[in-house]
C-alpha cells in the first residue's frame, strides 16, 4: 500500500494495525462510524527519533509540513468547574487559546493542560496525541483549514506511528466542532 500523502516505507489500514494503536485509539478505528470509510484512515510506522518537525519532514516529505496537524489538550476553568477539549490546527499555527478557544468553552480562562493530565486522560503518549479515540464527552475542536485538506498527518496515540486521515472525516468525530480561525499564525 502506498501512502496518500508523505513517502512512508511501511504503510497500513489503521484497521489492520489495532494491535500498534493505543487502546482507545484502537476502539475509536474498530468502531468507526460516519461517512468516511475506516479503510481510508491510514496507519504509518515513524522513526520516534526524528518527532523533530524540520526532521521527520526532511526524512518523510516537505509536503507534510502543509499536511500536518497538531492535536493538544486545552482546559476551560469557569467557577470550579474544568472543561477539558481537543484542539486539532495545522502544524505552520497555533491554537488560539485564549480567544477561540475560550469563548467556545465558555471559559473565563483557558490554558494548555498540563502533561500528565493530558495523557492520563487520553491513554496516549505526549507528542502522540490524536483526536481519534478521545473521552466522547470531550469537546474537539478542529480548525476549518483541516478538514478541507485531502488528507491530514496526525498522531497515533504513541510517537512512533502517525495517522494519514481525509480531512473531511475530522468533523465526523464525536463531539466534533469546525471553527475558522483556531489555528492562528505560528
Amino acid at each position: 500500500m502506498r501512502a496518500p500523502i508523505g513517502h512512508f516505507d511501511h504503510v497500513f489500514p489503521a484497521p489492520d494495525r489495532l494491535d500498534d494503536l493505543v487502546r482507545p485509539v484502537a476502539d475509536a478505528v474498530r468502531g468507526w462510524r460516519g461517512g468516511t470509510p475506516a479503510e481510508q484512515i491510514v496507519y504509518v510506522e515513524t522513526n520516534p527519533e526524528w518527532a523533530d518537525t524540520a526532521v521527520f519532514v526532511e526524512h518523510y516529505g516537505k509536503e507534510l509540513l502543509d499536511t500536518s496537524a497538531n492535536c493538544v489538550v486545552v482546559a476551560g476553568k469557569r467557577g470550579g468547574e474544568t472543561t477539558l477539549a481537543a484542539c486539532l490546527v495545522l502544524s505552520t499555527t497555533r491554537v488560539d487559546v485564549n480567544g477561540v478557544v475560550r469563548r467556545q468553552l465558555g471559559a473565563r480562562k483557558a490554558s494548555f493542560a498540563p502533561m500528565d493530565l493530558a495523557t492520563g486522560e487520553t491513554g496516549m503518549e505526549y507528542g502522540g496525541i490524536t483526536p481519534v479515540g478521545l473521552p466522547d464527552d470531550w469537546p474537539v475542536l478542529i480548525d476549518s483549514a483541516v478538514v478541507e485538506l485531502p488528507y491530514v498527518l496526525v498522531g497515533s496515540g504513541r510517537r512512533s506511528g502517525k495517522l494519514l486521515v481525509p480531512g473531511k472525516a475530522f468533523a465526523e468525530l464525536p463531539n466534533a466542532v469546525v471553527l475558522e480561525n483556531l489555528g492562528i499564525p505560528a
